[in-house]
């Protein structure tokens, strides 16, 4: 499907212009495998399908994908090839930015369920706030903030710290790991899938506040994607390794920078963490590659391996 929108010349002459900056955000990412032929083979044509969507109203591209599974590198990199190689202005939009304060998700856990206090999980995020900035960029209503989520502190940023955008854009990547996710039947939500359900959700309180948020909520900020793409992980297995991986480049950046690791997360820590979300993360792996427009198949090297379109 994308191979034919841009031929073997451009191609190669796209790559060349590219590959400098392709291999800068390798590099702040801390990823050391070469990738050329993987920018010439994927992400190009990927960029190039992405840009024939665009004509007169601005698109919004959810990226879909577990933990660890490569979203902001992803949008980092489809930024640079749309905006240098196709003359697209873009922006990305995380949904980890509009997380609730930490002191909001206090009083979430005090009123509804204890688990509220770690983030994540839909009913975590002001849905509200990311609907608004979605449909701001979209309408051209600016300028506008958006809110800037520090997770060293586990917290908003003040206000003034807020990232301004006064320019229109043509295409919005909105990533995160629940974007388009679905609600579940309530006999999925009756059965625990790991330890951390069975124990400290018995009875089923929390998973089904998240359901109804799931459900409500999130549905009509999901409704604003005009294209969804997924990097699809093979397992979960794979959730719990590379996210373990990316606990390690964070040490190794607090290393070089001097700074405390108390942040970074112990296996048994990422264990634990990863559990809130296992349960949203498994039901994505087996129903959204059938409504996904792009599907992005990740195999065990952590690399694309096969990009498949509805």
């Amino acid at each position: 499907m994308m191979d034919k929108i841009i031929d073997e010349d451009d191609l190669q002459t796209l790559t060349e212009k590219c590959l400098p900056e392709f291999n800068q955000i390798l590099k702040q990412q801390m990823i050391d495998d070469d990738l050329q032929l993987q920018l010439k083979n994927i992400y190009l044509p990927l960029a190039a399908w992405m840009a024939s969507k665009h004509s007169d109203m601005p698109l919004v591209f959810g990226i879909n994908g577990a933990q660890g599974s490569g979203k902001s590198t992803l949008s980092k990199i489809l930024q640079m090839l749309l905006t240098k190689c196709f003359s697209k202005s873009v922006i990305v939009v995380s949904i980890d930015d509009f997380y609730l304060s930490q002191l909001a998700r206090q009083e979430l856990a005090s009123k509804v369920h204890p688990l509220f206090k770690t983030r994540g999980v839909p009913g975590t995020h002001d849905v509200a706030q990311a609907e608004k900035t979605i449909s701001s960029l979209v309408s051209g209503q600016l300028p506008i903030k958006i809110p800037e989520f520090d997770k060293a502190i586990d917290d908003l940023l003040a206000e003034e710290n807020w990232n301004i955008i006064d320019k229109p854009v043509e295409i919005i990547l909105f990533e995160g790991w629940c974007v388009g996710a679905e609600a579940q039947s309530q006999d999925d939500i009756n059965t625990a899938v790991n330890e951390l359900e069975s124990q400290e959700d018995p009875q089923c309180i929390w998973r089904n506040y998240v359901n109804a948020q799931l459900q409500n909520d999130y549905q009509r900020l999901f409704e604003k994607i005009d294209y969804l793409l997924m990097l699809k992980v093979p397992d979960m297995a794979s959730v719990l390794e590379w996210r373990g991986l990316q606990e390690t480049k964070l040490s190794e950046q607090c290393a070089e920078r001097n700074e405390s690791t108390a942040q970074v997360m112990t296996k048994q820590q990422i264990n634990h963490f990863i559990m809130h979300y296992e349960r949203l993360t498994r039901a994505m792996l087996e129903e959204m590659p059938k409504r996904a427009d792009i599907v992005m198949e990740l195999n065990e090297q952590h690399q694309i391996d096969l990009i498949k379109g509805q």
